[in-house]
Parts: structure tokens; sequence; C-alpha cells
């Protein structure tokens, strides 16, 4: 087993590896033998810290919801690996009126459900999936802190949360005395560089981890896609209502030309544009972990690559100028 750096999250005695496996795509695109397969691999790697959700694998529908939890419990159980495993909450995974959100009632039945899918007693970080809760944030933080003083949950994380949104949850968090937020995770990549901003200042100010997930712009930083061709059938650009949000996010002609400026720096430092791209992302300020996914082990080969790949000043500035229209 290789060892990848592991660094604290944020403030906490938590320590994690640079790079994060994503498993959204576990039980639709990728099948459960070859999800064990990049899951093998990624701690052969020494990526020791696994992120999904309740409502994978996506594209989300009834029918999957929670196997992508199943399938990483089945793969915890028979390998007995010491991961960190983070999971989520809040969005819908069930018809009735509470089988979503973020009341009382939903966040802590939908974390026993994790726990259950997972085959775990208690879940190193549970995150809530968004911000928009129907409930009364001060009902959710309370909750989430009801979880941590239970121990079925070790540390509680925000993912999608604007800077406002943060800073609100953090003064509930404070005013109330309950178990502080640790970690968000934000939509950040050369192509989506507004957490910049306010989002990653308020954290570094706050010591709050920041794992960003879609690190490589939906494969568009990994020079995947040719501008004036359609996307490959199977691609994430060509999922019907779910290819067509990722295409209105990254599909535009300013972006295929960073994607080509960074295809043309990865070609002068000997590296690939996606080491390029994930290296970038882990040398801005205050970011713990990149979450990488892989459909095929040999792609965690090429994103572990990034980890140790010092880009320089000089190019780090470069890219920072290149991809400023994101920001």
């Amino acid at each position: 087993m290789s060892s990848m750096e592991s660094v604290p999250l944020g403030r906490s005695g938590l320590r994690v590896s640079r790079l994060c496996l994503g498993t959204m795509i576990f039980g639709s695109q990728v099948e459960e033998k070859a999800a064990w397969a990049v899951m093998d691999r990624a701690v052969e790697l020494g990526i020791n810290f696994f992120d999904t959700a309740d409502v994978y694998p996506v594209p989300p529908s009834p029918e999957l919801w929670g196997r992508t939890e199943e399938i990483l419990g089945r793969w915890l159980r028979e390998r007995q690996h010491p991961v960190t495993v983070a999971t989520k909450c809040a969005n819908r995974v069930g018809p009735g009126a509470n089988d979503v959100g973020g009341s009382r009632k939903h966040v802590i039945e939908a974390c026993e459900a994790s726990l259950r899918r997972l085959g775990l007693e208690r879940v190193d970080v549970f995150y809530l999936h968004h911000a928009d809760l129907g409930a009364p944030l001060e009902e959710t933080m309370e909750a989430l802190d009801r979880l941590v003083q239970a121990g079925k949950v070790h540390y509680l994380g925000l993912s999608n949360f604007a800077a406002w949104q943060l800073g609100w949850a953090v003064s509930v968090v404070a005013e109330k005395r309950l178990a502080r937020v640790t970690v968000v995770q934000p939509r950040f990549n050369l192509l989506a560089r507004a957490p910049e901003r306010e989002l990653l200042p308020l954290c570094q100010a706050l010591e709050i981890g920041v794992c960003p997930y879609n690190p490589l712009a939906a494969g568009m930083l990994a020079g995947r896609y040719r501008p004036g061709s359609e996307p490959p059938a199977g691609s994430r650009f060509a999922q019907g209502d779910y290819g067509r949000m990722y295409r209105s996010r990254y599909w535009s002609e300013e972006m295929f030309g960073v994607a080509e400026a960074v295809a043309e720096i990865a070609r002068e430092v000997g590296a690939t544009p996606a080491q390029v791209s994930i290296a970038w992302l882990l040398a801005r300020p205050g970011v713990t972990a990149a979450i990488v996914g892989a459909s095929r082990p040999e792609q965690l080969d090429d994103t572990a690559g990034a980890v140790g790949l010092n880009l320089g000043p000089e190019l780090l500035d470069r890219l920072d100028r290149l991809s400023q229209p994101f920001l």
C-alpha cells in the first residue's frame, strides 16, 4: 500500500489523504465488480478517504436510491480496509413528505439508513448535501449535533453551501454550542472559481476544511472533449437532463480554450491535463483534498500523479490568469 500524504481535515484531529475517492457513479455507470476494482486501486495508491451520499448513484432515480452506499458497504465488510467514509443527506430518498430536507426527523432517519446500508456503526463525516433544507437551520444543526452526541457521526460537513449560508450555520452552532462544522464541499475547479471569492477565505479564517468536487469539470479539464463535436454517448454530458445541466455549466468556447491551455502546460511539464488541473486545485490556499471519480482503476493512477506535482509560482500564476473569467 502506498502512502499518500495525509493532512488534517480543517481544525480537527482527523487526517485524510489529499485525494478523496468520489463514488457517485457506482451502481449506475459503473457496475459493482468494476467499482470494487476502483476502490481496491484507491487503497493501493494511499487514498483512504471515500465520499458517497444516500441519493447516489447519479443520475438519481427512485429505483437506485442508496445503491452506491450498499456497494461501498459490501466492499468495506469484505476488505476491512481502514478508510474514512463521508456520506450526505437532505436530497429526496423516498416518496414520503418527510423523505427529504433538513427536518430533525429526516436528518436522523437518513443517517441511520445510511449506516445500515454501509454496514457501519458510525460514519466519519456526515454532510448536508445542499442548503435548501425546508426546515429552520437551528433544527437541522441541532439534529446533526444529536448524531454527534449519540456517537453515530464523528464530524459534520456542508456541501453546496454559499459563504453566507456557511456563516449563518456557523453562527447558529456558536450560539447554541452545537458540534462545529469541520468541512465544506463546494463545486470548484479552473472553470468554476466562485468559491475563491468568499467561501474559501471564510473557511481559512474559521479553519474549516475544503474538499472540492468536480475538480476536472466533468472531464472537460482532462481533455476528453473537443469543441464543435457532440459529447460521446455514455459521457456525463450526454445523459438527458443531467447531461444538459453539465453542458450548461461547462460547454462553451471559452472553457474549451482553458482546457486547451491546460493541455499545453501539461505537455510542458511532462504531466497529463488531469494532473495539472488537480495540482492547481491542491495548491489553492485552504484546500484539503480533491474529490476524484473513476470508472476504471487506471484513471486513478493518472489523477494520483497530481499529488506531489509542484507547478511552481509561474505556472500557477499562468493558470490563474487563463481561468480569470471563471472567478
